[in-house]
């Protein structure tokens, strides 16, 4: 800013007051008062409890890039609509836009290592009241041409600014981690429902099969029944076993076409317009190699974010303290003015100042205390949401091994009661084609068989789930390419 009267010419002395002070700025300004910083410690145990016998321990790799993890899935489709995420997910743009404010943050911050220069032109009359005595100006109308450029800068004697900086550099690195988070999470819940659709792919071709099975075996009663073979109940038990497994068919589409839409959604497409031809062939579950518990805290960006706020919350508290110091502000202006624009640029018209200001706050009734006291809270609190991520990380890696460890047992005891059912089936189909048992009991069996089946597919929908949530609870495999390295032995 300028001034619109022309300053009073500088004492002699002030060049080396000016030169003293920049001296001292020079000196001063490795003084920070930021507290050291320690990553908080967390509590890791030595192995993950719910992992199998035989699990091997993946090599960390800590500066590869996690790579696209689903593709260990070896599933095209899957593999197009996770490249979608990216471009589409409107919860992932809104994190990259987050990192890009939390970025230009960090710029606004480091701006105040630099001096602020404004420059401005101005013009004005004023009339002075020609009843003021003593004024020579009393009742005359006085124009004033003024430009000039101003300059002031604030040397960072105790680390305020530089704390700022760090401050604001943690948080858009906390973004960074959180954008990488949602990353995981969208592309997670992406394969959840997918592998969920498929499921029901799966199980809506049995029920179609079970139909047409059903279908055919009426159209051979009906006939057996024109020809007074057997009476009138197995035509009505075979016609109630067709229907209601029509129903279930029915059901499936209902809930396939839900979790299309969920589909849709997570892609960015509308869900009117977006389709997936459906798939009936089974997904198998991959390998996945489990890392060692420690390598968790390296890898999850939710606990990265959470390191990153820990520093932020450090660096407040050193901004904090700088406020118990004064500041040194250093300031210099120089312009033209006149009265008349004629001699407007002439070097009578000159006007300048010089000078650093040194003010420090001498009492406000303990405002500047308690914003220290919540500083150090507000890093208190970040320390804990730390440990509670990696507490949390723990929980779910735990969760999802040992439902992994689970589900195999039930799958292979599902697997043994499914081919046992299926055996039942045919073995009283026999007997009924021989007039030893009732349809009754042909019903019963197509019954359990079907839902047996439906179980093993069920339980095969339960592993494909676990096995993503405990990729993202892992934060991604270690290195690209690495899901696919078997995890048994």
């Amino acid at each position: 800013m300028f001034s619109s009267s022309p300053a009073r010419p500088l004492p002699r002395r002030a060049p080396f007051a000016t030169l003293l002070a920049a001296l001292c700025s020079a000196l001063l300004g490795a003084c920070s008062t930021l507290p050291p910083y320690q990553r908080p410690t967390a509590e890791v145990p030595a192995h993950y409890a719910g992992a199998a016998p035989g699990w091997a321990q993946a090599a960390p790799a800590d500066a590869a890039p996690r790579g696209p993890w689903w593709t260990a899935f070896d599933d095209p489709v899957l593999n197009q609509l996770e490249a979608r995420i990216d471009v589409s997910n409107q919860t992932v743009r809104k994190a990259v836009a987050q990192l890009q404010q939390a970025r230009s943050l960090v710029d606004y911050q480091r701006a105040g290592f630099f001096p602020t220069i404004t420059a401005g032109l101005a013009q004005d009359r004023s009339r002075t009241s020609q009843n003021v005595e003593g004024k020579s100006l009393a009742g005359k109308t006085v124009p004033d041409y003024a430009a000039g450029v101003s300059a002031s800068w604030e040397p960072d004697l105790f680390g305020r600014i530089r704390d700022s900086v760090n401050g604001a550099h943690a948080d858009a690195q906390a973004s960074e981690a959180d954008l990488e988070g949602v990353r995981l999470s969208m592309s997670a819940d992406l394969a959840v429902d997918y592998f969920a659709l498929r499921s029901l792919d799966t199980q809506k071709k049995l029920l179609d099969d079970s139909v047409s099975a059903y279908a055919a075996a009426l159209k051979l009663l009906q006939q057996q029944l024109n020809n007074g073979a057997i009476d009138a109940s197995a035509v009505a038990q075979a016609t109630t076993q067709l229907e209601a497994t029509r129903t279930q068919a029915t059901d499936i589409d209902v809930t396939r076409a839900q979790m299309q839409h969920a589909i849709a959604t997570l892609t960015g497409e509308p869900a009117s317009s977006f389709t997936l031809p459906p798939n009936g062939s089974a997904a198998a579950p991959p390998a996945i190699p489990v890392g060692l518990p420690s390598q968790l805290l390296e890898r999850r960006p939710d606990i990265a974010a959470a390191e990153r706020r820990v520093a932020s919350a450090n660096a407040q508290i050193g901004v904090a303290h700088a406020a118990f110091f004064p500041d040194l502000v250093l300031s210099a202006s120089v312009g033209l003015e006149s009265t008349f624009f004629a001699p407007w640029l002439s070097a009578p018209s000159l006007f300048w100042s010089l000078g650093p200001q040194l003010a420090g706050t001498l009492f406000d009734g303990g405002k500047r205390r308690a914003s220290l006291h919540g500083a150090v809270a507000q890093y208190d609190g970040a320390v804990a949401d730390y440990r509670q991520s990696v507490l949390v990380a723990f929980q779910q890696v735990e969760d999802s091994l040992s439902a992994l460890h689970a589900l195999a047992d039930e799958a292979a005891s599902q697997q043994r009661a499914t081919t046992a059912a299926d055996l039942s089936l045919r073995l009283t189909t026999n007997r009924f084609n021989a007039g030893a048992v009732s349809y009754l009991d042909v019903v019963t069996a197509q019954t359990i068989a079907l839902t047996n089946q439906r179980v093993a597919d069920q339980i095969a929908a339960r592993q494909l789930e676990s096995s993503v949530l405990l990729l993202r609870a892992l934060g991604g495999p270690w290195q690209a390419g690495a899901a696919n390295t078997p995890a048994h032995g």
